[in-house]
């Protein structure tokens, strides 16, 4: 195992779990910016979810906003939930796509359990969210599954 190492002003010491997690988001943050072309790297887009949503104990659901050239506006956690499920609202998504003035949208949600399959569930709200989108001329771009691999609707033909 390689141990890794903080400088700070006194020498140096053993880094902990909480700062290599957090190395690590400033990596992620470095790479998946505003105004990053998100879709050219699919890669990073998994690389982002992975580490935002790969330890969490509750379903979250949340958006990726995109500009008209599927350059990044931002991401944005909109509901959280339990360990089994999240209530999501397709208004809500609507409202955050409005304020941000996106023109294309990459869903995301994890799953605690690791099992990224879609449920019957995940799939009706897919497709709800993308029917409220395309009424406001937003393209829902992906729905991305966080589990123990990220499962990608658009991948699957189911979008």
């Amino acid at each position: 195992m390689t141990t890794l190492y903080v400088q700070e002003e006194s020498g140096y010491r053993k880094a902990n779990a909480d700062d290599v997690i957090a190395r690590a988001q400033g990596l992620i943050a470095q790479r998946f910016r505003i105004g990053s072309p998100v879709l050219s790297a699919p890669a990073r887009v998994r690389e982002f979810l992975g580490i935002h949503l790969g330890a969490r104990d509750q379903e979250i659901f949340g958006v990726i906003h995109l500009d008209s050239r599927h350059r990044s506006l931002g991401a944005e956690d909109l509901f959280r939930g339990t360990i089994d499920g999240a209530a999501v609202h397709p208004r809500v998504v609507v409202k955050s796509v409005l304020a941000r003035n996106a023109a294309a949208l990459i869903c995301y949600h994890n799953h605690p359990s690791g099992i990224s399959e879609p449920s019957q569930a995940d799939e009706l709200i897919t497709q709800r969210l993308k029917e409220a989108l395309s009424l406001i001329d937003v393209r829902l771009i992906d729905h991305l599954i966080v589990g123990e691999r990220i499962f990608s609707f658009a991948e699957a033909g189911l979008l």
